[in-house]
């Protein structure tokens, strides 16, 4: 098992009528500048504590389990909606850091959240680091009758039960599921990051702490101007971290590209791009040691 060198303390925060689970490190302190990290989807905040255990200092860290991931409850929402996450991380802050700037990281889904936020809220981030949140292909109008069909058609299968999550008879098969699908993960880490990413049931199986209706296609198509509009107001340093083994030839084919996201960094007045070798897409898991040594430069 592998062996947690800075322990989290769990607390659970009343926000927009749920108990928001979060993880959090360290103590809060004026002469420190609140951390917080936000985790990607189908993910839990724990899956930063090999980042947080490689940091040379210790920090004030902040990390919530999204709506309806890990211990947060989905308040009885059968899809989730993207604009809810910004909302629930305005009410995060409000609670942990009222009135001072935090340093923002997010992962991927996380990661697309920090920027959208970051550019609604600039004034409440001090330093911003994107970690393979790359955004979505462009859309065109005439996609919407398809996409509110194909969202209402995987409504119905969730309801019918045909979007439920894979559960496992044992904690070993959870770990031989991650290490699958990640084949850089360690079976030391691999079985502890299970035992946070699922959760024993009454009947005996283990099942992960991510709700089925997060597979639910998103009504809403994204657009392109829009995006655009709120990188053009990231007044705050951002650095853009990205694997070697990038993952948006795979999920696009073409449709969406690496070089497209940089040209979309462009709107940024203020970023950095930094890549890292022998990693792909969970980085976090891939390589903590070299990326806790880039945040805690970064933030510096």
């Amino acid at each position: 098992m592998y062996q947690v060198k800075r322990p989290a303390r769990s607390e659970f925060v009343p926000i927009r009528n749920l108990s928001y689970h979060v993880h959090v490190w360290g103590s809060s302190q004026k002469d420190k500048t609140p951390l917080v990290m936000l985790h990607g989807w189908m993910d839990v905040a724990a899956s930063y504590q090999f980042v947080i255990d490689a940091f040379s200092e210790d920090h004030y860290i902040i990390a919530p389990d999204w709506r309806g991931y890990g211990k947060t409850g989905g308040g009885g929402a059968d899809n989730f909606w993207f604009p809810d996450y910004l909302a629930d991380l305005e009410f995060l802050l409000d609670h942990y850091a009222p009135n001072r700037p935090v340093n923002l990281v997010g992962h991927s889904m996380g990661g697309n959240v920090a920027m959208h936020y970051g550019g609604i809220r600039p004034e409440r981030i001090r330093r911003l680091i994107n970690l393979e949140g790359f955004g979505m292909a462009a859309s065109t109008p005439d996609q919407v009758p398809q996409r509110y069909a194909r969202w209402m058609d995987e409504l119905k299968k969730l309801h019918q039960r045909q979007l439920d999550l894979h559960p496992y008879p044992t904690l070993a098969g959870v770990s031989r599921r991650l290490m699958k699908t990640n084949p850089r993960l360690s079976a030391d880490k691999a079985h502890w990051l299970a035992s946070h990413w699922a959760q024993e049931s009454p009947d005996g199986q283990w099942h992960i702490q991510g709700q089925p209706g997060h597979k639910v296609v998103s009504a809403n198509l994204p657009r392109l101007e829009e995006v655009m509009a709120l990188y053009s107001q990231l007044s705050m340093p951002v650095l853009s971290v990205e694997a070697q083994e990038s993952s948006l030839d795979t999920w696009w084919k073409g449709q969406y590209t690496l070089n497209e996201y940089h040209e979309r960094l462009g709107a940024i007045p203020h970023v950095e791009i930094i890549q890292i070798i022998e990693a792909g897409h969970m980085l976090h898991h891939d390589q903590p040691e070299v990326l806790a040594d880039i945040i805690e430069r970064f933030i510096a």
